[in-house]
């Protein structure tokens, strides 16, 4: 039932419980894919360019936030994928959800900047919200 499995994450421990829960439905399903997404938020892009020392950097800055995510899902031999995206979380992931036509998304249910979520409201409220595919939001 859920073949491909798209699972946002941006290196919080919510994160990773949600990638637990991806794993663990993964798991049970033949052949199933879990595609993990991680976006470069425009906002924190600016910053992060300016204090990297190159691209290089700045590329390596953004695979450590996936190391935890990707041991979860190696650990239980579950195959995946990992792209990284570039734009505002809650629209960019819902975008990329919608095109891809995953069979489920899976995202925790708070990320790593709570003072945005308190202002703007949360990345998770504005997927479960737009995307087309059933999500599940992992406490």
């Amino acid at each position: 039932m859920y073949r491909r499995i798209l699972l946002a994450v941006d290196g919080s421990k919510h994160s990773e419980r949600a990638t637990e829960q991806a794993v663990a439905i993964a798991s049970l399903i033949e052949d199933s894919l879990i595609e993990v997404v991680l976006v470069a938020d425009f906002s924190k892009a600016k910053n992060e360019v300016l204090h990297s020392q190159g691209k290089e950097e700045l590329e390596v800055s953004r695979r450590k936030k996936l190391i935890d995510i990707e041991k979860i899902i190696q650990e239980k031999n579950v195959n995946y994928e990992v792209n990284i995206l570039h734009g505002e979380p809650g629209p960019t992931i819902v975008s990329y959800a919608n095109d891809q036509q995953f069979d489920l998304l899976v995202i925790g249910s708070r990320g790593l900047n709570t003072l945005q979520e308190m202002v703007l409201g949360s990345v998770s409220h504005k997927v479960v919200k737009r995307a087309n595919c059933p999500v599940l939001v992992v406490k």
